[in-house]
């Protein structure tokens, strides 16, 4: 049994079975990735995959379970390379960051800029996704850090770590009859912002079930013309006319949209919390850990370890 034979095993349940692409995963040939699966089958005297023919086609009642340790073993092959490069190399190397737009645009800039100072020898990438695939690049293992709003607390593999609350603005053009009214000091209510079509995050983003949630209990129609990713993408067709739109606070700087009105909406929308996630069972680097805290001050390396535990005071945050 080899640590090659057992990549081969998990790419392919990743890859959809999908051999060719397992070996350009791999760096290596389809007939070299099927042989050392099958010197795997073999050796454990089991067949992990279905087959048709050639073909891979799914995996086996024995398959299911062997791929959860499959799994666990070259998380923990990781787990022993990064220990040793924490001594090897302190101070040094790679640090992942999966995060949603919002965050990547809005969050991350000041607290990528002041990790840099501390850390200068070491290199961040930064990933973009829907805060599914944030966390799908985590339990993977190709994230070290992720941060989004919504999903990341569904996963029992991950530690979603509380960071901060925030709301909802609304935004229209500067001469819209929503912020004459705002001008003349009414309170915008749900009934009224409903008059109009809006332009807001796609299902599964930044804080968008909040938004569906309030209008569904006051019993609004909520009529969306545009849904997007990007809260930069929302405002501009906002500026053309398209409808008026609804993104997160943070989103909105008076300088930068100054062809923009921005409405306080945190009467009408729940507040939204991020949250930063790690795989429960993966290796931190220290540096990861100082990340952390640059990122969410509270959340010291001592208290990550006891949330990985789930022994943490500050789960509510």
């Amino acid at each position: 049994m080899n640590f090659q034979q057992l990549r081969s095993v998990r790419e392919a349940q990743r890859r959809g079975f999908n051999l060719t692409e397992v070996a350009a995963a791999l760096h290596t040939s389809q007939p070299g990735v099927s042989r050392q699966i099958r010197e795997l089958e073999d050796e454990l005297g089991i067949e992990i995959f279905m087959r048709a023919g050639k073909r891979l086609t799914g995996l086996t009642a024995p398959g299911r379970n062997v791929l959860p340790i499959v799994e666990r073993l070259l998380q923990e092959a990781d787990n022993l390379r990064r220990a040793g490069d924490d001594f090897a190399r302190a101070g040094r190397g790679v640090l992942r960051i999966a995060a949603t737009h919002s965050q990547a645009r809005y969050a991350l800039p000041p607290v990528v800029r002041d990790f840099r100072v501390n850390h200068p020898e070491v290199e961040l990438t930064l990933q973009q996704g829907s805060p599914q695939q944030v966390a799908r690049l985590l339990l993977d293992g190709e994230a070290d850090i992720g941060i989004a709003t919504e999903a990341l607390a569904q996963y029992e593999d991950l530690v979603a770590l509380p960071c901060y609350r925030w709301t909802h603005t609304v935004v229209t053009p500067l001469n819209h009859p929503l912020a004459e009214a705002q001008r003349r000091g009414e309170t915008l209510t749900l009934e009224r912002l409903a008059e109009y079509p809006i332009v807001t995050y796609e299902t599964g983003y930044t804080g968008r079930s909040h938004i569906d949630q309030a209008f569904k209990a006051a019993g609004v129609p909520l009529h969306v013309v545009l849904a997007a990713m990007d809260a930069d993408v929302i405002k501009t067709y906002v500026e053309l006319g398209l409808g008026v739109g609804i993104v997160a606070a943070i989103a909105y700087d008076d300088e930068r949209d100054r062809h923009l009105s921005a409405i306080d909406a945190r009467h009408l929308f729940a507040d939204n919390m991020t949250r930063l996630a790690v795989r429960r069972d993966a290796y931190l680097r220290d540096y990861a850990y100082a990340f952390v805290e640059t990122f969410a001050p509270p959340w010291t390396r001592e208290a990550v370890l006891e949330a990985r535990e789930g022994q943490t005071s500050l789960a509510g945050l």
